[in-house]
């Protein structure tokens, strides 16, 4: 890993979603559109996001995310209870590109793919899970761990079923959604992985999807979940509602550097543009904690000691 402040100013983003009504009652198509679509700030060199045209305003909330977690300061909540994901692989639908990330949906009409305990006390059902990654393997991820960043991180996104009756309604409310992520290290291959990542090149471009079936999202989760960080933040990206319970697994899990790089063959822009464009670097700039306490289910003083491939100045 290597320290943010070693990292060129990184592009903001956005992904957008809406619902494709009726889909359900056709033959297979593209069920929804995902809350998320690209955005973006100006890169260091001036450089525009290919999926926005201009700067974005962001609101000037106290509760933006992602966050720089700083393990000595997080408080140790013995309340915090073990997580409970419960996913049905039947659930998962399809997988698509939307021209800032690839994005992998469920059907959520129902509670057979939920997530419950933890910092939540509602059921919150499973909508889709995203990836965020760099350019090359020294950055990527959207929160870091005492300044230090990963190559990847997954976004696993639920909503609040219990309060809510449709995600576009718990995306804008409080307590309305809780999202799990994971960082991704580069060691030995990820087999879990290895299904989503034979998928990717039928969805080089913007716009394409494709039918995905029976994927566990589970698989893709550490295997020791107990151990988290949680804070109260918001969406990475526009229309950035600060609605989000966030859940970032102290465990990272590993990918080689060849299934990234597959991430990396993806590109930003449609088959019909002139200049294809790779998608990288779709990840949101950190934002201030002003003020908010990151509580952890462990004690965060009984750290590991660091091994030579976790030293500040070495890439992951």
């Amino acid at each position: 890993m290597v320290t943010l402040t070693a990292i060129v100013s990184p592009i903001g983003r956005q992904l957008h979603r809406h619902l494709v009504k009726q889909a359900r009652a056709q033959r297979w198509v593209p069920v929804r559109r995902c809350n998320l679509t690209a955005c973006s700030s100006k890169y260091v060199l001036s450089q525009v996001h290919p999926m926005w045209q201009e700067p974005l305003a962001v609101p000037g909330g106290d509760r933006q995310s992602p966050i720089d977690i700083v393990v000595r300061k997080s408080v140790f909540d013995p309340r915090l209870k073990p997580l409970t994901p419960q996913y049905d692989p039947r659930t998962c639908q399809q997988i698509w590109n939307n021209g800032y990330s690839f994005l992998v949906e469920y059907d959520d009409t129902t509670d057979k793919s939920t997530l419950k305990g933890g910092p939540l006390e509602d059921q919150f059902r499973l909508c889709q899970f995203h990836f965020h990654w760099g350019e090359n393997n020294s950055w990527g991820s959207e929160h870091t761990v005492d300044r230090r960043l990963y190559p990847a991180e997954l976004h696993l996104v639920h909503w609040n079923s219990d309060k809510y009756s449709l995600f576009e309604e718990a995306v804008m409310e409080e307590n309305g959604l809780a999202v799990i992520g994971v960082f991704l290290k580069i060691g030995k291959r990820h087999e879990g992985l290895q299904k989503l990542v034979d998928a990717l090149p039928a969805i080089r471009h913007k716009g394409s999807a494709v039918e995905f079936t029976k994927f566990d999202p589970a698989c893709l989760l550490p295997k020791n979940i107990d151990d988290y960080w949680t804070y109260a933040g918001s969406l990475t990206t526009p229309p950035l509602t600060e609605a989000v319970t966030w859940i970032v697994m102290k465990q990272h899990i590993e990918v080689s550097h060849d299934q990234l790089a597959v991430f990396r063959s993806l590109l930003f822009t449609s088959a019909e543009e002139e200049v294809q464009k790779s998608m990288v670097n779709n990840f949101r700039v950190q934002q201030p904690l002003k003020g908010r306490t990151v509580r952890s289910s462990f004690t965060p003083f009984l750290k590991e000691v660091p091994t030579p491939s976790d030293s500040p100045n070495t890439a992951v």
